[in-house]
C-alpha cells in the first residue's frame, strides 16, 4: 500500500473513495459519449453491453473476495454486495419486498439519470445493459438466483425508483 494512504485520516480516505467513485462514473460516461458520437446509439449500447458483462462479474468477484462473502451465499450475500458496489457510494437504493425467496431492489436515485433530467435530456435507456449487468453480478454470487427487470428506462410510466429489479432463488 502507497505510505501515503497510511497516514491519510478516515475522513479523507472515505472522501477518496466516493472521489474514486465519481472518477470511475465519469470515465464510463466519457468513454460511452466518444463511441456514441463515433458509431451511433446502437453500436454504443452494444459494446457497453459487451463490457459490464465482464466488468459486473470481475467487481463482484472483488466484492466477495473483500468482504468474504461466499459464493452461492443466496439471497442475503447479494445483498450485501449490492451495498458495495461502485454505484452504492453515488446513487440512492433500496431494498424492499423482502421474502425468504426473493426482494425487490430499486434504485431510487441514480446520478446519471439524475443528471440527465437537470439538463432536460431523455433519460438514458440503460435497460439492456442493466438486464445484463444485473444478471451476471446476481449470477457471480449465485447461480441460483433469477433476475427479472420490473422497470428501468426507457420502460414508460410513472415510478419512484429509476430502475426495479427483482431478485428470486429457488
Amino acid at each position: 500500500m502507497n505510505d501515503q494512504l497510511k497516514n491519510l485520516p478516515r475522513e479523507t480516505l472515505e472522501g477518496m473513495l466516493i472521489d474514486f467513485a465519481k472518477n470511475w462514473l465519469a470515465h464510463d460516461g466519457l468513454w460511452f459519449q466518444t463511441v456514441e458520437q463515433e458509431c451511433g446509439l446502437e453500436t454504443a449500447i452494444r459494446l457497453d453491453t459487451q463490457a459490464w458483462q465482464e466488468f459486473t462479474r470481475i467487481e463482484a468477484r472483488r466484492i466477495m473476495e473483500r468482504h468474504q462473502i461466499p459464493i452461492n451465499g443466496g439471497l442475503e450475500a447479494l445483498k450485501k454486495a449490492l451495498g458495495f458496489r461502485l454505484y452504492a457510494f453515488l446513487n440512492e437504493q433500496i431494498i424492499t419486498e423482502e421474502t425468504e425467496n426473493s426482494f425487490l431492489f430499486r434504485m431510487v436515485d441514480c446520478r446519471v439519470q439524475s443528471a440527465r433530467r437537470r439538463k432536460n435530456l431523455p433519460l438514458f435507456p440503460c435497460k439492456s445493459v442493466g438486464i445484463v449487468e444485473y444478471t451476471e453480478f446476481a449470477g457471480t454470487i449465485d447461480a441460483r438466483i433469477k433476475t427479472e427487470c420490473i422497470a428501468c428506462p426507457p420502460d414508460e410510466g410513472e415510478r419512484d425508483f429509476y430502475c426495479g429489479w427483482r431478485f428470486t432463488i429457488e
